[in-house]
């Protein structure tokens, strides 16, 4: 699962999700109000808290699907520790 970072910046782009309701790896982030100025703003924040950069490949639809997609992208794109 991801940390307690990214749930926070990902909740801060969902307008639409009640703070009460739960983030799961398949919440709709399109049906919470990720719209597309909302990804790119999101695209960037995640770039710099992670300091990690998007590759073009990474740039579509199915990355911002849901939170465990995004996660796992982003997960992909961390240096191994």
């Amino acid at each position: 699962m991801w940390d307690s970072s990214f749930d926070e910046t990902l909740r801060s782009f969902l307008p639409f999700l009640p703070a009460e309701e739960a983030l799961t790896t398949e919440t709709p982030l399109r049906e919470y109000g990720l719209d597309s100025l909302a990804t790119v703003e999101l695209l960037a924040v995640l770039e710099q808290n992670y300091n990690v950069r998007f590759e073009d490949d990474a740039l579509n639809l199915e990355t911002f699907e849901n939170p465990g997609r995004l996660w796992a992208t982003l997960a992909e794109l961390q240096p191994a520790s």
